[in-house]
């Protein structure tokens, strides 16, 4: 389950390295070259949540098949398009088919496991979330820079067909099929699977809850490239009405007695909205950090794909560990973790960005800043998420799933959207072009990143006290 989790994450940033070899290639343009990168993002985000209920409603282990096998699928074809239209449907069915596949991994997660394995379990499921994102910009440029059998950006898509294949075979002998009486564990497991299947398809709820992350995402992912026109912001404030139009939907829905999309009871839940909010900060510093740090190391210093994908490597080693480990760590060293992590990435992304400053490649420093964002990042996410999950009720999993799936994605794509539109307008107002101002750009983006840190540690205080 987790490596399939890791490929389908893997495929959000693995592109992003890639990008100029497949724009000169195909001859892409510049928006085309923004939706072969973003189109697998809006699918992604805007399906997440109709992913999780299809797994409740018709077994979680049988709808991760279904969603790897259509990812598999659509990763050939990408790999094989001869054109940028073909790659850009084909990554938007490749997105379909992560919304499918990835909801499943926590719902299984919390049926399958309780007590002290469970909170093992989320720790490594953090863990692959966030080290996919930095290992997709490594992957990205060892891939490119190799050009497998000359077939240059094809293999960044084509390597997860050979992986997809291996996981399709060994889940269907691993992975329960069943709805959700047999997936359940526990006395009540058949009560609850007998009530899971008949909460209904929440259509209007599906409806509107798609609208409004569509009108959100598709202009961050394009408002950019097109200098932010006056419909990029009509659609976003149209998306805030309709998010604002599904929230009522679903409590008036919930108080009839029906079956929202997302139970009110998990937003209600002791330390959930904590849970969104520094999920969502900690997911809008990583993306944010990923990508402006590309465009500086490759379009300031000129950095080779290689080189710039393998720049990530200590932020994805150091995460994956701390990650893996905070647990075990002495118990005065656990205290606030989150809040602790917030502090040190705000400290690491303002020294990657001091640096750099002057335009030159910084020495053995931005390695140590590195490992510094790293480690903040995990401090401040797998703790977050593990508190959360680890007591949500089994019946309620898809929809908790779901939902946090839904803003890690969300937390990706505004990162990107906010801190590019910085760094290129930074850039803009600089003058030409250089190392030199390519490194002022980056250092206000770090600056305003580690602000966005500092906001994530006191909000969580302010909640956590209400």
């Amino acid at each position: 389950m987790l490596a399939a989790q890791f490929m389908a994450l893997l495929d959000v940033f693995i592109v992003n390295v890639a990008a100029p070899t497949i724009g000169s290639d195909l001859n892409a343009s510049g928006a085309e070259l923004q939706l072969v990168v973003a189109g697998y993002a809006i699918t992604y985000s805007v399906l997440l949540i109709t992913g999780a209920r299809l797994g409740d409603r018709f077994g979680h282990g049988r709808v991760h098949l279904a969603g790897l096998a259509l990812f598999t699928a659509a990763s050939l074809a990408c790999g094989l398009a001869g054109g940028s239209t073909e790659l850009i449907a084909f990554r938007l069915v490749q997105g379909a088919g992560s919304a499918v596949m990835i909801p499943q991994v926590l719902s299984l997660i919390q049926r399958t496991f309780t007590g002290e394995a469970r909170v093992r379990a989320l720790g490594v499921y953090s863990a692959v979330i966030a080290v996919g994102a930095a290992a997709g910009q490594v992957a990205g440029g060892v891939l490119v820079s190799a050009d497998l059998l000359g077939a240059g950006w094809r293999p960044v898509f084509l390597v997860n067909v050979p992986v997809g294949l291996v996981l399709l075979v060994v889940g269907r002998r691993v992975l329960p099929r069943g709805g959700g009486v047999g997936e359940a564990v526990g006395p009540d497991a058949a009560a609850r699977g007998a009530r899971e299947g008949a909460r209904g398809a929440d259509w209007p709820g599906l409806v509107l809850l798609g609208a409004a992350v569509s009108l959100v995402t598709v202009p961050l992912v394009l408002g950019q490239d097109e200098g932010w026109p006056w419909w990029s912001w009509l659609s976003m404030a149209v998306g805030a009405l309709a998010f604002v139009a599904f929230c009522g939907y679903e409590a008036r829905l919930a108080r009839r007695g029906g079956a929202p999309l997302i139970a009110p009871r998990v937003l209600r839940h002791p330390g959930m909205g904590l849970a969104v909010l520094r999920v969502m900060v900690v997911m809008a510093v990583n993306g944010g950090f990923l990508f402006v740090l590309t465009l500086h190391v490759q379009g300031g210093l000129g950095y080779s794909a290689l080189r710039a994908g393998l720049t990530f490597a200590p932020t994805a080693v150091v995460f994956g560990m701390v990650g893996l480990t905070w647990r075990r760590w002495p118990a005065p060293w656990r205290r606030s973790p989150a809040t602790v992590g917030f502090a040190l990435t705000a400290l690491s992304v303002t020294g990657v960005g001091l640096a750099f400053e002057g335009g030159d490649h910084g020495g053995v420093w931005p390695c140590v800043a590195y490992a510094g964002v790293g480690a903040g990042l995990a401090l401040a996410f797998s703790p977050t998420l593990t508190g959360a999950l680890a007591a949500v009720r089994p019946e309620d999993a898809a929809d908790a799933s779901g939902l946090l799936a839904t803003v890690t994605q969300l937390g990706q794509l505004i990162g990107v959207a906010v801190f590019g539109t910085l760094f290129y307008n930074r850039l803009e107002s600089l003058g030409a072009p250089a190392a030199y101002t390519s490194a002022e750009a980056l250092l206000t983006c770090m600056f305003a990143l580690a602000t966005t840190a500092v906001l994530g540690a006191v909000s969580g205080l302010v909640l956590r006290r209400r």
